[in-house]
């Protein structure tokens, strides 16, 4: 049989035993090798490193909580290393690449149910597979005027989204809502409910977030300490309309008062959806090939810049949002909106239909709630492109979101790149997205991209902002930033995964929390 990589301290006939075992559990059709269908999905996209580096050496397709409790079981006896992989996984952000080379991928798309929706109570509990797509989509089957309280892409996992808090996609960013009636398997194959969805015989559970004691529901966002199957997501009634709407500002300089006038706008909700702020290039991107506009060696000149602008009708900064409401509601939010920043020289304001801005367009297909914050368009920018994202938080202040802009901007021009970004601005946060363009087929390209974020990784902390995700490629060295009493907060996931996951076989180095077995080995 023909396998990707093992992974590290996996013995070669053990790992065909495992298989076995597997294929009995699960069935045939739903363990997957090279041998039999081959992996394309199941590794880093856009490779950053070597094509084989971050990638599955199986993939497992359990369809129930028993199969995925039989997966742990089996995992554990034969020492497997399991990667959970959910729907819509970003490409700059490894997509469903291991963080463990040669781990095996547990792919959740077949747990797809929408198990319950509450009318009165305005939740869902849905299964890891479900998608936004899923849930829209059952919603209007039974015809309820709802749509999910945070947004992603319409492909993706619902469950993804709120254990990863991508941010910068929920109309409720500045007061996030806990993970309610979760249900988890644990590493040792234990099924825990947390919340009261842990009563005995609870209908109801699933929308609260809290019980007796501890709240154990957040300990498994972003984290490897067990497989999430079942989620109560909280609902938001759909407004009677949505406007979407861009808005254009020509200088570097002005995303600083932007953000200082959006402030107090998203506080007090007049503001209602996180907008986003996309910078000339990402939106050039949308439209065509860096090659459109210039086909000369570093960063695109600011004279380049300027002929770009005037072409595609944008500004250097481009802010997206949507209001939504009632039509009265909508009239005076937007009358707020424009008048606050009308004093901003060069500013233009447009609504649907009144510019042909892709990524308006696209706001004006999607739900209400989901801004232009996808950073797809980014990979077109070169050609083979691939991009390695970042994403420091801030406070929501103008001269944090300068000095954030600043910050990648310098470092990209020095290594010869653009900057392509976005800025999600909250109430109270800002969600810096840098997405550093490369050349898949370039190895130079590749490793010159490698060493810049690798380094920016190092700047934003030094400058205090924190990054909240990252590819498998960069996951330790984000890990190491946040060094507080001796990296503190690290030493303590590491605790809690030992005691958990005493196998280690749970995603290892998943934002940086290694288990015991595989610790200290530099992998």
């Amino acid at each position: 049989m023909r396998l990707r990589r093992l992974p590290p301290g996996v013995d070669g006939q053990e790992f065909a035993r495992a298989l076995a075992a597997f294929r009995a559990a699960l069935g045939e059709a739903w363990v997957l090798t090279e041998e039999s269908v081959g992996l394309p999905g199941y590794a880093d996209p856009q490779p950053i490193f070597d094509a084989g580096h971050f990638a599955a050496c199986a993939a497992l397709m359990p369809g129930s909580v028993e199969d995925v409790q039989a997966v742990m079981g089996i995992a554990g006896t034969y020492g497997v290393p399991l990667s959970p992989v959910l729907p819509g996984r970003d490409a700059g952000f490894g997509g469903a690449a291991p963080r463990l080379p040669g781990a095996v991928a547990v792919d959740l798309g077949r747990m797809n149910r929408v198990l319950a929706v509450d009318a009165a109570a305005g939740y869902a509990v849905v299964e890891p597979g479900v998608t936004f797509h899923d849930l829209d989509t059952r919603l209007g089957e039974l015809g309820l005027a709802y749509r999910v309280d945070m947004a992603g892409p319409r492909w993706g996992s619902v469950v993804g989204e709120v254990l990863e808090r991508a941010g910068g996609g929920a109309g409720y960013e500045d007061v996030p809502a806990p993970p309610c009636g979760m249900e988890i398997v644990l590493a040792d194959g234990d099924v825990v409910r947390t919340g009261m969805a842990a009563l005995t015989g609870a209908g109801r559970g699933a929308s609260v977030p809290y019980g007796c004691g501890p709240s154990f529901g957040p300990m498994f966002a972003r984290s490897a300490l067990g497989v999430v199957t079942k989620l109560g997501v909280r609902l938001r009634p759909e407004p009677d309309g949505h406007r979407p709407y861009l808005i254009t500002l020509p200088r570097e300089e002005d995303l600083g008062p932007l953000v200082d006038i959006l402030r107090p706008l998203r506080m007090d909700r007049t503001v209602g959806d996180t907008p986003t702020v996309r910078s000339l290039l990402l939106d050039a991107a949308a439209v065509g090939p860096r090659s459109a506009y210039y086909d000369g060696p570093g960063p695109l000149p600011d004279s380049v810049a300027r002929s770009v602008m005037s072409q595609l009708r944008l500004g250097r900064w481009n802010l997206y949002g949507v209001l939504s409401g009632a039509p009265a509601v909508m009239d005076a939010q937007w009358s707020v909106i424009h008048d606050a920043l009308a004093p901003v020289p060069g500013v233009r304001f447009f609504r649907a239909g009144e510019h042909d801005s892709p990524a308006l367009a696209a706001q004006a297909r999607r739900a209400p709630g989901q801004p232009p914050m996808q950073a797809d368009e980014a990979d077109s920018w070169l050609e083979n492109g691939g991009r390695l994202d970042l994403t420091p938080v801030s406070p929501a202040t103008g001269e944090d979101a300068l000095a954030q802009y600043a910050l990648a901007r310098d470092h990209a021009h020095a290594y010869g790149k653009d900057y392509l970004g976005a800025v999600a601005v909250g109430a109270r946060e800002l969600h810096h997205r840098f997405m550093v363009v490369f050349d898949t087929l370039d190895p130079a390209d590749r490793a010159r991209t490698f060493e810049l974020c690798a380094l920016l990784v190092r700047e934003t902390a030094a400058a205090g902002y924190g990054i909240q995700r990252a590819h498998p490629a960069l996951m330790d060295q984000v890990a190491a930033t946040y060094g507080f009493n001796d990296h503190a907060v690290l030493r303590l996931g590491e605790r809690i995964k030992d005691a958990l996951d005493a196998e280690g076989i749970l995603a290892p180095g998943k934002h940086g929390i290694w288990p015991r077995r595989y610790r200290g080995l530099g992998l």
